[in-house]
């Protein structure tokens, strides 16, 4: 007979995502676990890229619109030699030029121009609406989409090594003739896509290039070091959610600025009212917490008077 589950909290979990499966999966999946319906997640992953996925449960969800804008951090492949129509090696291949005579300095020196403030097109199988229709949907019925370039921000763009045709691949593969592997690191704004940074890299270089692998390392401060798997997540296998939880004033100092309240700032926010702003013009979200280290609200203090964008202590919280 199995024991009765472990009631869960409010808070973040970090998941590992494992490759093959949806973001969508993943919080279904942990719906079941967590007992609760109460479950989403801050920032897609497509479903060939593993690592960070961070969900928030309960209450914790009413965090997550203040992660999704936060920069990422991925370990990447990019296939130079050959384009596809994903952008990712689950596309069909769509063109590419022989990339076994580049040598290490040109791909660095094209990685160069791809870092900074840019102006990127985004894949064109992107989550992106396009008169109210997925753009990934439109693709995949035949239409062309043309997406419009946006601001981006890449703070690094690393390139760790290269691997020519016959070396073998991150998989165990050897990789084809005529192609060219480049392992990398980057750091991106929110809403940046690093297929298209990897599309983009094949253009600059004049073969083609797309991404044959991708793990999202980090979310703000929320890294691999405090991910858990699926299997430790299930309470039939593992710990189990509960003990695996960020607990939200433990996940809020790790995402947010931090504000400490006095006693009676905390009561008046629990009870919804307005404070002074401690720095007024800040701009983000800002974590403010109780005297006991209770996290009492996400405030906004971009004017004299901080406003609550969300309020998670109740009211007489100390």
């Amino acid at each position: 007979m199995t024991a009765d589950p472990t009631p869960v909290g409010d808070g973040l979990l970090v998941v590992d995502k494992p490759a093959g499966w949806t973001s969508h999966d993943v919080v279904a999946r942990l719906r079941r676990f967590c007992c609760t319906r109460r479950v989403g997640h801050a920032g897609t992953l497509d479903p060939m890229a593993t690592g960070v996925l961070v969900v928030g449960v309960n209450r914790g969800t009413k965090l997550l619109t203040f992660l999704v804008g936060h920069d990422k951090a991925y370990a990447a492949t990019v296939r130079l030699g050959r384009s596809t129509l994903t952008d990712d090696a689950e596309g069909e291949a769509t063109g590419g030029a022989d990339a076994g005579h580049l040598t290490e300095e040109q791909v660095r020196a094209a990685v160069t121009t791809l870092t900074g403030d840019l102006e990127q097109v985004p894949s064109a199988v992107s989550a992106i609406k396009v008169d109210g229709k997925r753009s990934y949907a439109r693709v995949r019925s035949g239409e062309d989409v043309q997406l419009a370039a946006r601001p981006v921000r890449v703070t690094r763009f690393e390139v760790l090594t290269l691997r020519r045709a016959g070396e073998h691949d991150r998989q165990g593969a050897p990789v084809p003739g005529g192609l060219l592997d480049v392992d990398v690191e980057v750091e991106v704004s929110s809403g940046t896509y690093v297929r298209a940074l990897a599309r983009d890299l094949g253009a600059a270089l004049g073969v083609g290039g797309h991404l044959t692998a991708l793990r999202r390392t980090r979310v703000g401060g929320l890294g691999l070091d405090r991910a858990v798997s699926l299997e430790q997540l299930d309470p039939e296998v593992g710990p189990g959610p509960a003990a695996q939880l960020v607990d939200l004033a433990d996940a809020a100092r790790s995402a947010l600025p931090a504000r400490e309240l006095t006693a009676q700032e905390a009561r008046a926010l629990g009870y919804g009212q307005r404070i002074p702003s401690e720095r007024p013009g800040r701009e983000g979200p800002v974590a403010a917490f109780a005297p006991d280290g209770t996290l009492v609200a996400v405030l906004d203090e971009s004017r004299p008077d901080a406003r609550p964008h969300v309020v998670l202590a109740p009211a007489g919280a100390k």
